[in-house]
Parts: structure tokens; C-alpha cells; sequence
């Protein structure tokens, strides 16, 4: 039958017959018959026609209601019915005005109607294509309506149907019921679970989200679905419900209402079955604070195959120790940040909780949520005062190798397990932020600022060993005196599950000359270091200099109060790389990454002992030797196989030549100890073994002349005494003596100049070395030593008086011991031989015995042969009257003609030599002892027609001042019977 023919003969019969009511029909109907003939198709002309005829139909309708309103069927309802019809057929975004307005209409005659049961037809349909357009609030609105006129009715299927319709008009009301649990579960799930990792939230989205938390009717329509529910005995949709009104609405809600809500959500939970899970999240508020990554985590260095010192440039870059998601150019909003787990370590991920509520939260569990795998998260139990945060670390083992995605939480708390996800609050706390939501929960617990965390890509490695260091006495403060030098032992040890192949340890960081040696060969030697194994090996640190900013900050403190904590940032570090074995995967070998374990050194330097100051003393005093220095050896005795080290050489006494009185220059040093230790400070005088010159006083040693030890009390003081006679130049030259020419005096010759710059050099050089060669050491405990800085100090001492301790007398004498008229040195490798000859070594100075020593004492009534030995020190040659005298105890001279106590034979006075440069001469004598005592011999000489350098060593004041040397005076002990 032709349908389209039908209601057209129809339309011609209502329109002949005048009846309104029929006309309306027909109309309805051929709309119907058209589009069933073109069932699929869709056109602009189409729609056109069928919105006119319904048009038609609805204004027909109306005509029908105003002529005859005493019909017994009301023609409001077909009217209304037509409009839904058209509403339903036009209902889509583009017509959603058209629609509203058609929908808007037919609730305004629903006035009209007199069945309920019409008008809950007709709110049921105008809520649902509500819901479909998107309009939540006029959807929510009408099925509000419904479920009044369904809760009208007092049974537990008319709530049922109440809750019903509340909740399938719009997500933004949706609670989960229980004979749906698993589907909305599972449903919503997915969408949840993939907003993790959509990236930003376009503003829209969040508009559309939360509009309708700025109105209260979402809050009254949710409360009304917990009515239904409860009566409708559905658990899990009551549950859901209160959890919605709680977390959406708790700022409207006053403290009474909220905890009523908690008692709802405990009084459901208990109806439930044990593990129940639910869609909705309730509190606490989640959101993701940080990666508080362990640094083993953060320096995972990738291994480059082609690449031998794999761990060059893998340190860090800049002023920090740790850079972690160091990936560099990745400065792009949209660009992931990476993190890499290793397999079977474990992990923590902070979150921050906000419970905004007036009650306490107690949360039975919570853990990270993890939908990969391969990820095993450990719960933890938490609990929130009311209006308190908190940030709680959420740790986890990685389990397999793979990405991981973390979208939020499982949080088990009311008795109900549910997810939350962590972009849903950073979508809140955004709304928040651009005025769109209703409150903060954080800002309201008084939580900081928002910040979003961008959450990283994670992958996870296979296993990798683990190296932990631990410095042997604690991993405090390494407190180390300015000078100090100490071995520092660390233990590494391997607490992961691979076995440590190779390794490499570098310096970086501040201060590196503060570390002297590494013990290389100890930890290389363990290498492999299996899971478990340790190693311990001995870094070796020397506590730099204080500047004098450090010096004032701690003189300001008491040594009770005085700093024991490392300053940041001026520390090395030890960077030690570290790798595995490599993994074979279908016969191919892959690497694994290695990893850097930096040790920081913590290195506290404080003041220890303190050099309060340095002088140079000038002493005179009077010269006495013992028994033990008049020991002759005679010349078949070896003193290298002799009790050498009984010697004691006491050159350090030496006479003014110019004076004729005792002099000895020290140099003191005043030390004060203000820490709680008692320190045992040694002071020597290191001598240079190319220059026979320096001699040096021995305790034990031939190399260095050190005082005894002195120890110093806490709070005490102490003074310690160096000789500088030992710094003599080689050569009293006339440059040292030269001034530094003015501007105006005319240009000498380039070799003149050239000399001069040469000599001020090697003056400056010999200064240096005097000041280098005086070494004041400590030590204290069993293990702590160092070296006191003293170089400034002794500079500043010596300044002045430099020049008369470096420059040397310009004759030096000596007195030997001859045997059948053959000189015998007291060391047989500087035998002289022929006595009348001049020596032609080429070191300068005095010789190194300056007293007598011989195998028996010296017998009196004999004769004994002796020479004396007089050297030149300067560069020129010197003409000299030559006298030598002998006093005995009591300072009368001995060889008087008329009370002779010492007979002699040969030349004693006035003797004429002449001594070229840098040499000796030798004057042989022979002297006969008539009183056993004690006797002191001494050479002096008056130099003839003396130069201007000898004049200027002397301090002559007139050019007609004779000069006049004296040695020093040598003590000879005569034993035997008057």
C-alpha cells in the first residue's frame, strides 16, 4: 500500500471535513510514511519538510485545545507528544536551541496536564534529551521532578525507579549501583586511566567538567539519589552517592552535614562485601608532589659499546652534586621528563593528602595504582586530622624491565576501595585556579601554592649492582686541623644483586689538591666485587690553609661553640663509575648502564694550633762544651762504621769576627693551642745535602736539625727556638751589597745590569729557601698529624735582619788535629793531605769539625802537632796578619812569655798570609800542654788594605777602621798530672 497516497487522500478528507483534530493526524502520519521512505538518508530539504509539517501539526493541535475543550480526549497531549517527536528528531549540537526551545515548551504545557502519569512520561523524556544535548542542569533539573513524583510513592521500587532516572540522564550525576558495579567499573576505568597521559587539559574541558559544582542543584539532586537509594537498599549506590556529595560540595556543606555524610558512607560500607570497589573517589584529596629519587637512581650513566672510558663526561655539568631528568634541550613544555627504576629496587613517589573536612580521615590503606604489571606497590595506613595535608611517600619494586604509568592511587578507606586518579585533582586545583571551581582542598588545609609536577616517563632497566659507601668512623664531618694530614678510610660495599666488574674513581668539586692519594691498587685488586662483598681503601687528606675571613669567623667563637660542620661547596667529591656484566640477549651482548656513586669528602677545617707570632732574637752567651767533643780519631779509623750518631756538632755557636763576643741568632716562635687536644710539635730545619755549608744539629738523623719535641697543652702556650746559623750564602759577593741605581744615573753596561739582576735573583731565591727549609710538625692522637703554616710569618720576622743572616763571614777558621806532622780530619773521606797546599774544593763555608776530636784525650807533657785552616768566602783575594791565641778557664792567655802555661813551637803572630778566592790555606803548629784542664784556642785576623765589600760586611763606619776577624774559639780538654 502506497502510505505516502493514504494521508494524502486522508489531509484532503480533514481539510474538506473542517475537523482540526484529524487534519493534525494525517499530517503526523505522512511525516511518518516520509521519513520511512527515505529511511538513512539525511538532506537539508528533508528536514526542512519535516520540520514545517510538524510545525503544521503542533499549531493544529493547539487550534484543536482552543475550539473544543470539552472533548473527552485532550488534545494537549498529542500536542506535547508531537513536540517530543520533533525534539527527538532534530536532536543534535547544531539544533540545540531549536530543540531546547521545543523542550521548554512542552514542560510549559505539561501545567496542563492532569495524569501525573503523563507528566512523568513527559519529564523523563525532556530530562533525557537534555542529557543528550549536554544540558546537565536542565537534565538534572527534570529528572528531579520524576524523582519527586515517584518518591510520592512510599515502596522500594518507586525509589528504584527514582534513582534510576536521576542517574542515566547525565555522568555528571552518575553513582554506581550495585547490580551495575562491575560494568561502571570497568567503563569508567578506561577513560580515567588514559587521562593520565593526555597531556593538558584544554580550559573548555574543565568548564564543561565542573560548571555544575557552582550550583547547588547537582548537590540537592545527589542528595535526593542517597535518599532513593537508602530506601531503595542499594549499598553501593548510597555509598557513591554520599562519596560525590562529600568531595564535590564539602564547602556548602556544614561541619554536622559532613559528618553525617561520613556515618552514610560507614553505614553502606558495612552492608558491603569486604574489597568492594567503587568508581567514585572520595577523600582524601591526591595529588602528585615529586620523584624523591635515591642519587643511586639519578646517576644511571648509559654505556656507550664503542666507548672504552665509558664514563667520561658523565659527570655533572654544574655546581651541583645530583642533576636529576638531566636531559639536556628538553626544555619544551610538552617534551617528558625520563626516569629510569632498576629491577628489584626499590622506589618512592611523594603525594601530597588534603582532607578539607571537619572530621578525621582515617585512610585503612593506600598505594600506588599501576595498571603495567610489572610493579608491586606497598600500601601504607594514613590518618588526617581534620583541615590537615600531608606529604606521605608512596614506595614500590619494580618487577620487570618496561614502561611503567602510574595515573594515581588505590586508596582503600570507608570501607570501599577506589581509584584516584592525579590529573582529575590537578583538572580541579586548575579550575581552582582560573575561578572555575568552588575551592582548593589544599589551599583550604593550608597546603602551598599549586605547582603542576609534569609527570615523567618511567622505564624500568634490568638489575645493575649497587654501591654503598660508608667513611670508616661515620659519615659526619671529617674534622681536620689547618694542616692536618690524615688517612680517611671508605668501604664500599655491594648491596645489589649484580656483581661489580668495573669501576673508575675520579676527583671533582672544589679544594682537589686537598687530596693527596687514593689508594688505586686496593679497590682494583677487588674487583669483582660480588653482591655482598665489600672493599676498604684509604684516601689520604690534607686540611687546606683558612683564609683570614675563616680565621676571624672562628677567633669570634669560643672553642667550646667553634664550627665542626663542613661548609657547602667547597668539598671534593669522589666520583666513582661503575658497571656490571653485560647482558647476553639472543646472541647478541647488550650493556647495561652503569652507574656514579659520588662521596662527598665533608671536610671541616678549623684552626688548630695558632702561631701567635715570630721574632729573630740576637743572643750573647757564653760557649761550653763537654768531654764528650774532644774525642780525636785518628786517621786509620773509619768514622763511617763508628758510633757516628754519638757525635754532636755544636758549629751553631759562633763568634761575631767584628765584635769579639759570643752571638747566636734564634728565631722564636710563639705557638698557642686553643682547641681541647694536646698537640706534640716538632721543629725542623731541613738542610740541603748538594751544600756542605748548612750544617744541622741531629737527634738520629743527618739530614735534618730539629729541637725536642714540645708539647702543648689545651689553653696553653709554648715558645720554640731555631738557629739560622746554618743559612749562610755560598759567597759574600759585592752585588748583595749594590743599590738599586736611580732613573738619573747614567746606563752601565748590559752584562753589569744582567749580573745585578742575577744576583738579587739568587738573594731572593737564598731567602726563599731559608724560609722553606723551617718546618714546624705536629702531631696528636695516634693518627693525626700536620704542618703548621709559617711562611708569612717567618718573612715578616726576618725582613729586616735577612741580609745578616744569609751573608757569611768572609774568612771562616778551622782547627785540626795532625799526627807526625800529617793532618787528620775527624772525617776520614776529607782527608787534606800535604798541609802546605791549598784545598781545591769548591764548596764554601767552614769545614764540619770545628772541634777536636781524637781517640784518646789530649795528653799533657806531649807534644801535639795541630794546624789551623782559614778559607776565603769571597771572590776576591785577601791579604791577612794572622795570630793565634789559647786561654785557659779563667781567660788569661796562656802563651805569655812570662806565665807560660802552654809551650809551642812555630809561627803564632803576625803571621803573612794571603788566601785566594774560594780556598783555604793551611798554617801547621805544634803546642805542649804543661797543665791537664780546660783550653779554648782561637784564630783572628786583621785583613790588609780591605775592600768595600769587606768594609760593608763589617759595618765599618771610616774607611781607616781596620777590620778584624775572629773564628770561633775551640775548646780542648787535657787530661794527665801536673
Amino acid at each position: 500500500m502506497d502510505a505516502n497516497a493514504h494521508y494524502t487522500t486522508a489531509i484532503e478528507l480533514a481539510r474538506l471535513t473542517g475537523d482540526v483534530f484529524w487534519h493534525a493526524g494525517a499530517l503526523e502520519g505522512s511525516v511518518c510514511a516520509l521519513v520511512a521512505d527515505r529511511m538513512g538518508q539525511s538532506d537539508p530539504v528533508l528536514e526542512d519538510e519535516v520540520k514545517y509539517r510538524y510545525y503544521t501539526i503542533i499549531q493544529l493541535y493547539r487550534r484543536a485545545t482552543l475550539q473544543d475543550n470539552a472533548q473527552r480526549v485532550s488534545p494537549v497531549s498529542f500536542e506535547l507528544e508531537a513536540a517530543l517527536k520533533l525534539a527527538r528528531y532534530l536532536c543534535r549540537q547544531e539544533l540545540a536551541k531549536e530543540v531546547s526551545d521545543l523542550l521548554m515548551g512542552a514542560a510549559d504545557g505539561a501545567k496542563a496536564l492532569i495524569d501525573a502519569s503523563d507528566r512523568l512520561i513527559l519529564y523523563i523524556e525532556i530530562a533525557r534529551l537534555f542529557g543528550t544535548l549536554g544540558y546537565k542542569r536542565k537534565a538534572a533539573f527534570f529528572s528531579r521532578q520524576v524523582a519527586q513524583l515517584y518518591l510520592q510513592q512510599d515502596n522500594a521500587y518507586a525509589a528504584m525507579s527514582a534513582m534510576q532516572v536521576l542517574t542515566m540522564t547525565t555522568n555528571a550525576y552518575h553513582v554506581q549501583s550495585r547490580k551495575t558495579s562491575k560494568i561502571n567499573h570497568d567503563s569508567s576505568k578506561e577513560p580515567r586511566a588514559s587521562s593520565s597521559d593526555s597531556g593538558k587539559v584544554h580550559p573548555q574541558a574543565i568548564v564543561s567538567l565542573f560548571e555544575s559544582q557552582w550550583s547547588t542543584l547537582q548537590m540537592v539532586v545527589l542528595r535526593e539519589i542517597l535518599m532513593s537509594s537508602i530506601r531503595a537498599a542499594d549499598p553501593l549506590s548510597s555509598w557513591s552517592a554520599a562519596a560525590r556529595l562529600l568531595r564535590s560540595f564539602y564547602p556548602l556543606i556544614t561541619p554536622a552535614g559532613q559528618s553525617g555524610l561520613a556515618s552514610s558512607l560507614a553505614n553502606s560500607a558495612d552492608k558491603l562485601p569486604t574489597g568492594t570497589r567503587c568508581a567514585d573517589p572520595c577523600l582524601p584529596f591526591i595529588r602528585l608532589h615529586s620523584f624523591p629519587l635515591h642519587p643511586s637512581q639519578r646517576d644511571i650513566v648509559k654505556r656507550n659499546p664503542g666507548k672504552k672510558e665509558w664514563w667520561t663526561g658523565a659527570g655533572p655539568s654544574g655546581p651541583f652534586i645530583y642533576t636529576p631528568f638531566s636531559k639536556a634541550g628538553a626544555s619544551s613544555g610538552t617534551s617528558k621528563q625520563e626516569v629510569s627504576w632498576i629491577v628489584g629496587e626499590p622506589v618512592q613517589v611523594m603525594v601530597e593528602l588534603a582532607n578539607p573536612c571537619s572530621f578525621d580521615l582515617v585512610i585503612e590503606s593506600i598505594y600506588l595504582s599501576v595498571h603495567s604489571g610489572n610493579f608491586d606497590a606497598f600500601p601504607v595506613s594514613v590518618s588526617l586530622p581534620p583541615n590537615t595535608s600531608k606529604l606521605v611517600l608512596l614506595s614500590g619494586i619494580p618487577t620487570q624491565v618496561g614502561p611503567i604509568s602510574i595515573p594515581g592511587c588505590i586508596v582503600h578507606c570507608f570501607g570501599v576501595i577506589t581509584e584516584h586518579l592525579f590529573k582529575e585533582v590537578d583538572c580541579l586545583l586548575l579550575g581552582a585556579a582560573q575561578g572555575l571551581v568552588l575551592s582548593d582542598p589544599f589551599r583550604c588545609c593550608g597546603s602551598s601554592k599549586f605547582k603542576s609536577v609534569n609527570f615523567p616517563s618511567i622505564s624500568v632497566v634490568p638489575p645493575l649492582p649497587l654501591l654503598v659507601a660508608n667513611v670508616v668512623g661515620g659519615d659526619g664531618s671529617i674534622l681536620l686541623y689547618e694542616g692536618e694530614i690524615r688517612d680517611v678510610l671508605i668501604t664500599l660495599t655491594n648491596a645489589g644483586t649484580v656483581p661489580v666488574e668495573e669501576a673508575n674513581i675520579a676527583l671533582s668539586g672544589k679544594n682537589q689538591d686537598s687530596v693527596i692519594s687514593i689508594a688505586h691498587s686496593t679497590w682494583k685488586s677487588a674487583l669483582p666485587i660480588k653482591p655482598g662483598g665489600e672493599v676498604t681503601f684509604a684516601v689520604t687528606l690534607r686540611a687546606w690553609h683558612l683564609s683570614s675571613a675563616d680565621l676571624e669567623a672562628d677567633g669570634s667563637r669560643s672553642p667550646a661553640s667553634s664550627r665542626r660542620i663542613a661548609r657547602e661547596g667547597i668539598n671534593p667529591f669522589l666520583n666513582i663509575h661503575y658497571a656490571g656484566p653485560a647482558n647476553p640477549e639472543n646472541g647478541d651482548i647488550s650493556l647495561p648502564p652503569g652507574r656514579r656513586l659520588v662521596v662527598p669528602l665533608n671536610i671541616c677545617v678549623v684552626q688548630g694550633m695558632r702561631l701567635v707570632r715570630a721574632r729573630l732574637l740576637s743572643m750573647e752567651i757564653p760557649a761550653r762544651f763537654t768531654e764528650a767533643h774532644l774525642r780525636p780519631v785518628s786517621g786509620k779509623d773509619d768514622i763511617s762504621t763508628g758510633n757516628d750518631t754519638e757525635r754532636t756538632n755544636i758549629n751553631l755557636l759562633k763568634i761575631d769576627p767584628y765584635k769579639g763576643s759570643w752571638g747566636l741568632c734564634l728565631l722564636e716562635l710563639e705557638l698557642f693551642n686553643p682547641t681541647d687536644v694536646v698537640f706534640d710539635v716538632d721543629v725542623a730545619v731541613h738542610s740541603d745535602d748538594t751544600n756542605v755549608d748548612q750544617r744541622v744539629i741531629s737527634e738520629g738523623s743527618a739530614g735534618d736539625a730539629a729541637c725536642h719535641k714540645t708539647r702543648i697543652d689545651r689553653d696553653y702556650s709554648a715558645r720554640v727556638l731555631i738557629p739560622l746559623e746554618n743559612f749562610k750564602l755560598p759567597v759574600l759577593d759585592a752585588s748583595f751589597f749594590v743599590k738599586e741605581s736611580s732613573s738619573d744615573e747614567p746606563l752601565g753596561s748590559r752584562a753589569a745590569a744582567i749580573a745585578e739582576r742575577n744576583a738579587k735573583a739568587e738573594l731572593n731565591a737564598s731567602i726563599n729557601n731559608l724560609i722553606s727549609k723551617i718546618k714546624v710538625k705536629w702531631h696528636s692522637g695516634r693518627n693525626s698529624s700536620g704542618e703548621l703554616n709559617i711562611k708569612d710569618a717567618i718573612q715578616a720576622a726576618l725582613q729586616a735582619s735577612i741580609m745578616d743572616i744569609l751573608l757569611p763571614d768572609p774568612l771562616t777558621f778551622s782547627f785540626k788535629l795532625a799526627k807526625n806532622r800529617i793532618a787528620t780530619n775527624a772525617d776520614s773521606s776529607k782527608d787534606s793531605g800535604n798541609p802546605s797546599t791549598h784545598s781545591s774544593d769548591g764548596n764554601v763555608g767552614p769545614s764540619t769539625d770545628n772541634v777536636l776530636r781524637c781517640d784518646d784525650p789530649i795528653s799533657a807533657h806531649a807534644m801535639t802537632h795541630m794546624e789551623v785552616q782559614i778559607r776565603n768566602n769571597t771572590k776576591e783575594i785577601i791579604q791577612m796578619n794572622l795570630s793565634i791565641s789559647c786561654k785557659d778557664v779563667a781567660g788569661d792567655n796562656c802563651f805569655d812569655e812570662n806565665s807560660a802555661t802552654v809551650l809551642w813551637a812555630g809561627v803564632l803572630s803576625d803571621i803573612h798570609l794571603e788566601v785566594p778566592p774560594l780556598q783555604e790555606v793551611v798554617h801547621p803548629f805544634s803546642v805542649y800542654f804543661l797543665v791537664p784542664g780546660d783550653y779554648s784556642l782561637q784564630a783572628s785576623s786583621v785583613i790588609i788594605d780591605a775592600t768595600d765589600v769587606l768594609r760593608a760586611r763589617a759595618k765599618a763606619e771610616s774607611p781607616d777602621e781596620p777590620i778584624l776577624c775572629r773564628g770561633s774559639p775551640f775548646h780542648i780538654r787535657v787530661v794527665g798530672t801536673a
